[in-house]
């Protein structure tokens, strides 16, 4: 695989550390500001909506830029937001912060799969995303705990400081590596109505399909991972030291996740969707009863982690594939869509453990979704047979003035 996906993985993994750590702090930070668990789940709702904003609006913009350096300057915001959570002095101000951070998340992964995916030959498209998703999901397996750790030994402020400084070196990276001529075929097809393209491929129902899947399938891991903190330590009766290696046990699920959907989704992408979001569904609603269990605890993270990112390369791909015109904004729009899955999950999350249902009634939450997305993928496999079964009329004569 081509070393520049080295660089687009390395940004990856400082994004995924700053979006994911906040699960294992979230204790700490509502304790520090005064405000509740729900409340302080906001600065998982408030990114997660910032990446929705930011991604079609800031892919757009970098349609008038090569991708290389609109990767870099989405590097720079992103260690904006990020120094500004570590010096917030209220909490109005750290969510702001995580807002500015999140507007480069949905650009980056988007123009960044687009590249990825451009490196590498058409049958090779999914696992070279996943290559690059691997950062996201080693962030999980290193960072988050690590972040974690490091906030409850010397301070959460500290943990978004280093996750700062990981983003400079992204800058760096991908200065080095990624080729300086990626992006400019787009900055000439941005001239001649890109944009115009981009928003079209939006409408088509298969990929307004797929990224409901997204949405809801997505939302279901978030809903169970964003109160993973005060679920283990409250339900299961873990310490500050289990919840560290319930966070690398989640990370282990989505690394192996990833990697296996990265491969099975260049073989048999649509079974693959059907198998781990029903799977994903009723795991979820076992982590119900489960999560009063340590060791069932343990099973059910690793399962979560390994269901919910085995969709991410085929749900990316097949954006790709049925934007195949105009992909980058698609792509963009759909990261968007893993975090408007987040940022209804966290909300949704709040509300039930606001009514008095308890602390593991999120995962009754993501069940549904997850559920939810399993339904809409049987839908979009049943009208895909359909096209395919179509008839192919015959092509309608064009006058020849007209060509």
């Amino acid at each position: 695989m081509p070393i520049a996906l080295l660089a687009l993985a390395i940004g990856a993994f400082g994004i995924g550390t700053t979006e994911f750590v906040i699960m294992g702090l979230l204790p700490q930070v509502a304790a520090e500001f005064g405000v509740s668990i729900p409340t302080a789940g906001y600065l998982v709702t408030g990114y997660a909506v910032g990446v929705l904003v930011g991604a079609p609006f800031m892919t757009i913009l970098g349609t008038r830029v090569s991708r290389k350096h609109m990767l870099m300057a989405l590097m720079g915001i992103f260690v904006v937001g990020n120094l500004l959570s570590a010096v917030a002095p209220a909490f109005g101000v750290m969510l702001g912060g995580r807002v500015v951070a999140s507007l480069a998340h949905g650009a980056f992964f988007g123009i960044g799969s687009v590249v990825a995916a451009n490196l590498v030959a058409p049958h090779k498209r999914a696992s070279a995303i996943a290559l690059m998703f691997t950062g996201l999901t080693v962030a999980n397996l290193v960072g988050v705990p690590l972040g974690t750790a490091l906030g409850q030994q010397a301070g959460w402020r500290l943990t978004f400081a280093v996750v700062a400084a990981l983003g400079v070196v992204a800058v760096i990276g991908v200065a080095l590596l990624v080729p300086a001529d990626q992006g400019s075929r787009d900055l000439n097809a941005a001239r001649a109505g890109l944009v115009r393209r981009e928003v079209a491929a939006l409408g088509n129902v298969q990929v307004l399909l797929a990224m409901a899947m997204t949405v809801l399938g997505f939302g279901g891991v978030f809903a169970a991972i964003t109160y993973i903190a005060p679920m283990m330590t409250e339900a299961a009766g873990f310490g500050e030291a289990g919840l560290t290696w319930m966070l690398v046990l989640l990370g282990v699920g989505m690394v192996i996740g990833n990697l296996v959907g990265g491969r099975l989704a260049d073989r048999a992408l649509m079974p693959l969707l059907y198998v781990s979001l029903a799977a994903l569904a009723v795991v979820l609603g076992l982590f119900t009863f489960a999560a009063y269990s340590q060791l069932a605890s343990a099973v059910a993270v690793l399962l979560i982690g390994t269901l919910g990112f085995a969709t991410v390369p085929p749900l990316q791909k097949r954006v790709l594939d049925l934007a195949s015109g105009a992909p980058t904004l698609a792509s963009a729009v759909n990261v968007g869509a893993f975090n408007l899955g987040n940022a209804l999950a966290a909300w949704l999350g709040g509300v039930v453990i606001s009514a008095g249902l308890g602390i593991t009634a999120p995962n009754w939450v993501g069940a549904l979704l997850a559920g939810s997305a399993f339904v809409l993928a049987v839908i979009s496999g049943l009208l895909e047979r359909r096209q395919a079964h179509r008839p192919v009329s015959a092509p309608a004569t064009v006058p020849a003035e007209a060509v």
